[in-house]
């Protein structure tokens, strides 16, 4: 069985065929799907989602890429966490690729959701993008180790890899895996311990191959599972076995029973 470990069924373009996505999942065996929270305005409509059907569950932040959206204080994060369907806080982290300086307001944001995160005793789920060095930067320094969490779409170096893995973090991959030009992250797909790494669309962006430039879903993942079974030489089987209790480890509160 498979698990996508980031995705966002909640936008337009995939809520409105919410069935037959689960039943797709069903097919791939896709065995449940972390759908992550971008923004505080469209989360209710996340959560009310979430919570009709048992396969998914739901994480609650603000996405660094968010500049004109209100801000989550550590207070409201922690009233929010309480829901038995949030399962982590984020996404958060540094994005510095499409905005420019100052960006003391993302550098808060992040900051504010480590300790959210540390005080709730749930996971980080942490975007970086141009921004790798001050991302670890202040994980190390707000001591995101104490919670843990996973660095998603992974498409940083190895050395940075490393620091992330040194601070108890996981290194989820997504579609870009299975890009011919995507080096980088076969390397890390090869680098990283089978014990640390998650599998994940990112959906409704980034589709892998063979469906690349198309709409990606949760039961895509699979494709992202085989090349790295490819990468590594090792049986699909193992990666998904290997991601899937990787997922229930880090996510506890995801009930392995659902």
């Amino acid at each position: 069985m498979y698990i996508d470990s980031h995705c966002h069924l909640d936008f337009p373009e995939l809520r409105e065929n919410i069935v037959q996505i689960l039943l797709d999942m069903k097919n791939n065996q896709v065995n449940h799907a972390l759908c992550v929270s971008v923004n505080l305005p469209d989360w209710t409509q996340l959560l009310t989602m979430v919570e009709q059907y048992p396969v998914l569950s739901a994480s609650v932040g603000v996405h660094p890429d968010y500049e004109d959206t209100p801000e989550l204080t550590v207070e409201q994060l922690l009233k929010f966490a309480q829901h038995p369907k949030v399962v982590a806080i984020g996404e958060t982290g540094l994005d510095y690729y499409r905005l420019s300086e100052p960006l003391d307001w993302q550098r808060n944001r992040f900051r504010t959701h480590i300790q959210a995160a540390i005080q709730a005793q749930l996971p980080l789920i942490i975007h970086t993008r141009n921004a790798s060095e001050d991302t670890i930067r202040l994980m190390r320094e707000e001591s995101a180790e104490i919670c843990s969490g996973v660095m998603h779409c992974f498409t940083e170096t190895k050395e940075i890899a490393q620091k992330a893995l040194d601070l108890g973090f996981y290194i989820s991959l997504s579609g870009i895996v299975t890009f011919k030009n995507a080096q980088q992250v076969h390397e890390v797909a090869q680098y990283v311990p089978l014990d640390r790494l998650l599998i994940e669309t990112d959906s409704p962006y980034l589709a892998p191959v063979p469906y690349r430039g198309k709409l990606n879903d949760p039961s895509k993942v699979i494709h992202v599972a085989e090349k790295i079974a490819e990468l590594r030489g090792v049986t699909v089987k193992e990666v998904a076995t290997q991601t899937t209790e990787n997922f229930y480890r880090l996510f506890s509160k995801v009930s392995v029973a659902q």
